[in-house]
């Protein structure tokens, strides 16, 4: 049966993959993910594995490069420039920009488009309060949800840290209409050094992941594929249908 488990608490987008992200009032869900949300990425050149993408772990100042829109455009357009930690602004496909990234990185690299999205795993991530709350207690400091990256961040009624082990298998709802944007939850979400970086400045903190991996054996979230598209909004229901 349809369990309603809370509320959208937040909603994210990262226009460019690790760099600075966005949180938004409402969001389309595609099929995709959410609309606009990691369509572009900076290749390493000569990376060869099938995971070539530069991210915050091997730099973590990308998080302070933050995407920038013209003035006027839609919310859902892709950046056009990007503001370097420093204050610089370059556009997002130029020349400048990719060479300030390869020397802080070390390696070439390429800004790329991919329309149907850049991820890990998956399209979707959503993540409760109450986890990041929990494991902001064990490490003993102020865990902001933004380390975790996630799309959908929830504030069930329950408030049970790691309750979304429990969703695997269902579909979250976004919403009480019979035609409400849904997710299917596919996995749970199996956190590496990424939550360990702050999100103002790229200092790290180890003790993030060590309490992930004590707590709830790595994972904190979980993944998710879209099976309804719509509009997605904070402080819409968050219903879970179940299978029988």
């Amino acid at each position: 049966m349809p369990i309603e488990i809370g509320r959208i608490e937040a909603l994210f987008r990262y226009p460019v993959k690790s760099m600075r992200g966005e949180q938004l009032d409402a969001a389309s869900l595609g099929w995709h993910g959410i609309e606009g949300d990691r369509r572009l990425a900076f290749r390493r050149v000569h990376e060869r594995s099938g995971m070539p993408w530069l991210t915050a772990r091997k730099l973590p100042e990308l998080v302070s490069f933050v995407p920038l829109r013209r003035e006027g455009d839609d919310d859902e357009a892709l950046p056009t420039h990007v503001r370097t930690p420093e204050g610089e602004v370059m556009p997002v496909f130029g020349e400048a920009l990719a060479a300030e990234v390869e020397r802080r990185a070390g390696t070439p690299v390429q800004m790329m488009q991919l329309n149907n999205g850049i991820f890990d795993d998956a399209s979707i991530s959503v993540i409760a309060c109450a986890t990041v709350f929990e494991l902001g207690r064990r490490a003993k400091t102020n865990v902001d949800v933004r380390r975790f990256r996630p799309n959908i961040l929830v504030r069930s009624t329950r408030a049970v840290p790691f309750e979304e082990d429990r969703w695997v298998g269902g579909v979250l709802a976004f919403g009480e209409a019979s035609d409400a944007p849904a997710v299917t939850v596919t996995a749970r979400d199996p956190r590496c050094a990424m939550v360990n970086i702050d999100p103002d400045g790229g200092k790290s903190t180890p003790e993030v992941l060590k309490v992930c991996v004590r707590a709830n054996d790595r994972n904190a979230g979980v993944y998710g594929a879209v099976t309804r598209i719509g509009r997605l909004t904070v402080g819409q229901s968050v219903v879970l249908h179940v299978s029988a």
